[in-house]
C-alpha cells in the first residue's frame, strides 16, 4: 500500500489526545454507600472491571477514528501493475482510428468506429475538467492540432467520420509527441497519449516508434467479430503497349483475408462505362491469386476503366479504378542525312531503306522522314520516337532539343554512321548519361547473346535457344564506361562488348546501336531480329503513366506533352462527383507535373485538363492497406512494443470493467480513502453507542436496600 499524500501521516501523533483523555478523565469514580461491607466489596469489584473494559473500548474507537481519518487525508492506494500514481493537471492526446477497417463490427454488431468514439468519451470521463485534451484522427486536420476542454473535445469527437486516409502508428505517435512536447504551455507535467484502434498488422510499425519516456502511451484495442475480406489489390497489362483493335490481357491480383475458399466469383470490367467480357475467379483461404481478363479496345484515346467484385460485409474495396491511353498512331520521326533523304519527307524511299520500309508499312505508326538540315525543332514534342540514322554528327542545337525530348518522355534510337564526329556525338551521349563511342573497330564479329529478360523482347520469342542465328558485324564502336549510366544490354557481341543497349534518362529512353545499318558494316537491318528490336522500341515509346494512384498519398503526376503558363490552368475534375480542383503544378527539365496534395478523397476516374484541352486521365483507389483486416491481438501488441523497447507503453485491459474505472485505477491505483472515511464514521458511531448505551453502574439489590 502507498500514499498519495504521505505527509498527512504525521497527524497520527494526534493519537496522544484520546490517550491523555483516558488517563485523566475516566479515572473519576462516584461513591456509593452501603451498610453491608461485604456486599459493597462485591459491587466495587464488579463496577470497576466493567468500567475498565468500557474505557478501553472507547479509547480504541477514538484511536481508530483518528487513524482512519488521518489515512483518508493521506489517500492510501494499492498500485495496479506497479504503475506510478499520476496526480496534478494532465495533457491527454487521444487518437481515434477512423480508417475504413473500423467499419467492421464487434460482437454486439456495433461498428468499431462507434466503439472507438465511445471509448474516447470514457477516457475523457476518467480525468478532471481542468485537464486539457487533444483529439487526433487519420485526417490530421488542422482543427485537431490544438488543446481543448471536455466540452469542445466531445463536439469534435461527434464529428469524426470514416476516412480513406491511412496512417501508421509511428506517424500517429510522432504527431502526438509533437503536440505533447508543447503541453508545457498549459502547465501540465503529466503527458498521456491514447491509441484507440483495431491495430491492423499493416499499420502497426512499433519498431519505428521513437521512445519518449516523458509521455505515457496507452494502446486501447477494439476487437471486431468478423475479419473476412476479399479485395482487388492491383492490376497491370501483359504488354506496356495499348493498340486499337488488338486483344489486351489485363492481369488482376486478388487477395483473400478470409477463412473460407471461394470459387467462380463473378468479376466485371467496365471501360468508359460500357461492360466488357465478364470474368470470374477462385481463391483459396488467406491467399493471393492472379487472373486475366481479355478485351479489345475499338476506339483510340483515353480509356477510363473499373473492375468490380461482390464481397460482404467490407465493400469499400470491391471496385478498382484505372485509366490508360490508346493511341491511334504512334508518331515516328526518322532523321537521315540530306543526301539520303533527298530533301523530302515522303515515305517513297528505295527498298534498301529498311527503317522506312518497316515504319511506313504498319498502320500503327505515323512515319515521317526528314532531312537533318530541315528539322523543325518546335515539332519534336509531337513525336514519340525519333530515329537518328547514319548521321555523321549531332549538332549542339539538335543535341539539346533531343535531350529535352527524352527528359519529357520521348524515345530516340541512334544508328551512327561509319564516320562520326566523335566530340559532338559523345557530348550528345554524355548529356543523357549514356556511354560514349570509342574508335571504330572493323573486326568481323558475330552477335552472341540476346537479353531475353529485357522488356523489349518479352513475348517475342517462343523459346530461348543458344544456337540462334544472329547478325554478323564488320564494324562497330566499342562503348566506354560511365559510373552514372543506366545501361541495359539488348544484344551482345561474342567478345563481350555491347552491340545494342537501352538507357533511361528522365522520363524517356535512349537506344544505342554501336554499328551502322549500312550493309557494308552489318547485316543487322536484313536480319529477323532487327524487326522486333526497332518495332518494340517504337511501341514502348507510348506514354507509360501509372494506371492508378492511391488516395491519401501525395504523388507527382507527370503530364507528357503538357505546357504550362498563359491560360493553361490545370484542372482535375469528375463531373459525376461534381468535383473540380486546381492542382499545384511544377515545371522541370523532365516536363510538367501536378500534385493534388490529398485533395481527392473518393475513388474514381478523373480528367486532367489544361484550360479546355483534355491532357490526360488518372484514376484513384483507396489504400489497400485497409483491406487487409489482419489485426494484432492484445498479446501481440504487448510483445511488439516490448520487443521494440517502448518502456513508456502500457496496454489498457479493462477486465470486464468500464474504461473510466480502469483508467482511474491505473492512474491512482485502487483508492482506499473512501473506505477510511467509512471506517472512521463507524468507529465514531461505536464510541457514541458505548457512551450512551453501556451503563456500568450496578443497581442495588433488595437485600441491600433493606439493610
Amino acid at each position: 500500500m502507498k500514499f498519495v499524500n504521505p505527509y498527512f501521516l504525521f497527524a497520527l501523533f494526534s493519537l496522544a489526545i484520546p490517550v491523555i483523555i483516558h488517563l485523566f478523565n475516566f479515572r473519576r469514580f462516584r461513591k456509593v454507600y452501603f451498610t453491608n461491607v461485604r456486599f459493597l466489596r462485591e459491587v466495587k469489584q464488579e463496577t470497576q472491571s466493567r468500567n475498565r473494559l468500557k474505557h478501553l473500548l472507547v479509547l480504541a474507537c477514538r484511536c481508530l477514528t483518528l487513524i482512519f481519518l488521518v489515512l483518508a487525508f493521506a489517500q492510501p492506494y494499492l498500485p495496479v501493475n506497479d504503475s506510478k500514481v499520476v496526480i496534478g493537471d494532465k495533457a491527454v492526446s487521444i487518437y481515434v482510428d477512423n480508417s475504413f477497417s473500423m467499419d467492421a463490427v464487434n460482437k454486439s454488431n456495433t461498428a468499431l468506429l462507434k466503439e472507438a468514439k465511445d471509448a474516447a468519451a470514457e477516457i475523457l470521463d476518467a480525468y478532471k475538467p481542468t485537464d486539457r485534451f487533444q483529439l487526433l484522427t487519420n485526417d490530421f486536420e488542422g482543427r485537431h492540432q490544438r488543446w481543448v476542454n471536455k466540452e469542445e473535445f466531445l463536439e469534435l469527437l461527434e464529428e469524426v467520420k470514416a476516412s480513406p486516409a491511412v496512417r501508421t502508428l509511428s506517424e500517429v505517435v510522432l504527431r502526438q509527441q509533437d503536440m505533447l512536447s508543447n503541453a508545457d504551455g498549459i502547465r501540465s507535467k503529466n503527458k498521456l497519449a491514447f491509441l484507440v484502434s483495431d491495430f491492423q498488422e499493416s499499420i502497426s510499425d512499433f519498431s519505428r516508434i521513437k521512445t519518449d519516456t516523458s509521455i505515457i502511451v496507452r494502446p486501447v484495442p477494439v476487437i471486431a467479430q468478423n475479419r473476412n475480406n476479399v479485395y482487388i489489390d492491383s492490376c497491370w497489362f501483359s504488354s506496356p503497349v495499348r493498340r486499337v483493335n488488338q486483344q489486351e490481357a489485363l492481369h488482376v491480383r486478388l487477395r483473400s483475408r478470409s477463412d473460407q475458399s471461394l470459387e467462380n466469383v463473378p468479376m466485371k470490367l467496365f471501360i468508359n462505362g460500357q461492360p466488357k467480357t465478364p470474368g470470374s475467379f477462385s481463391i483459396e483461404a488467406n491467399s493471393t491469386t492472379d487472373t486475366v481478363i481479355f478485351f479489345t479496345v475499338r476506339e483510340p484515346g483515353l480509356q477510363q476503366a473499373k473492375i468490380e467484385i461482390n464481397d460482404y460485409p467490407v465493400t469499400f474495396d470491391n471496385s478498382f479504378y484505372f485509366s490508360f491511353e490508346v493511341l491511334r498512331h504512334i508518331p515516328v520521326l526518322h532523321i537521315r542525312p540530306a543526301a539520303a533523304a533527298g530533301g523530302t519527307t515522303a515515305v517513297n524511299f528505295d527498298a534498301g531503306n529498311y527503317v522506312s520500309s518497316l515504319m511506313s508499312s504498319d498502320s500503327a505508326f505515323r512515319y515521317t522522314a526528314v532531312d537533318e538540315n530541315k528539322i523543325d525543332y518546335a515539332s519534336l514534342s509531337g513525336y514519340r520516337m525519333i530515329i537518328l540514322d547514319n548521321l555523321d554528327a549531332v549538332s549542339s542545337g539538335l543535341g539539346q532539343e533531343l535531350k529535352k525530348f527524352v527528359q519529357t518522355g520521348g524515345s530516340i534510337f541512334v544508328f551512327p554512321s561509319a564516320k562520326i564526329e566523335p566530340q559532338g556525338y559523345n557530348d550528345f551521349l554524355t548529356g543523357m548519361n549514356c556511354n560514349t563511342f570509342g574508335n571504330f573497330d572493323t573486326t568481323r564479329i558475330a552477335v552472341d547473346k540476346i537479353n531475353y529478360d529485357h522488356p523489349l523482347y518479352a513475348g517475342v520469342f517462343e523459346r530461348r535457344s543458344g544456337n540462334i542465328d544472329l547478325p554478323v558485324i564488320r564494324g562497330h564502336y566499342p562503348l566506354g564506361r560511365s559510373v552514372r549510366t543506366t545501361q541495359e544490354e539488348l544484344l551482345k557481341l561474342r567478345n563481350g562488348e555491347i552491340f545494342a543497349c537501352s538507357n533511361t534518362f528522365g522520363k524517356g529512353k535512349v537506344y544505342l546501336c554501336t554499328a551502322p545499318l549500312d550493309p557494308a558494316y552489318s547485316n543487322f537491318a536484313q536480319h529477323a531480329v532487327f524487326v522486333p528490336t526497332l518495332y518494340q522500341a517504337v511501341l514502348f515509346s507510348q506514354p507509360q503513366n501509372d494506371l492508378f494512384y492511391t488516395i491519401g498519398k501525395s504523388e507527382n503526376i507527370h503530364l507528357p506533352g503538357a505546357l504550362a503558363g498563359g491560360d493553361n490552368v490545370f484542372h482535375a475534375s469528375n463531373k459525376a462527383k461534381n468535383f473540380d480542383v486546381i492542382p499545384v503544378h511544377s515545371v522541370s527539365e523532365s516536363g510538367v507535373s501536378i500534385n493534388l496534395h490529398r485533395q481527392i478523397t473518393e475513388p474514381g476516374n478523373y480528367i486532367i485538363k489544361a484550360g479546355e484541352k483534355q491532357i490526360s486521365g488518372i484514376a484513384f483507389n483507396y489504400d489497400r492497406k485497409e483491406s487487409d483486416l489482419t489485426v494484432l491481438s492484445p498479446e501481440d501488441i504487448k510483445k511488439n512494443y516490448t520487443d521494440a523497447g517502448l518502456t513508456n507503453f502500457s496496454l489498457v485491459e479493462t477486465g470486464g470493467k468500464d474504461l473510466t474505472s480502469t483508467l482511474a485505477e491505473i492512474d491512482l491505483g485502487v483508492r482506499l480513502w473512501k473506505w477510511c472515511i467509512w471506517l472512521a464514521l463507524i468507529f465514531l458511531l461505536a464510541e457514541v453507542l458505548l457512551l450512551r448505551l453501556w451503563n456500568t453502574q450496578k443497581k442495588p439489590t433488595a437485600a441491600a436496600t433493606t439493610a
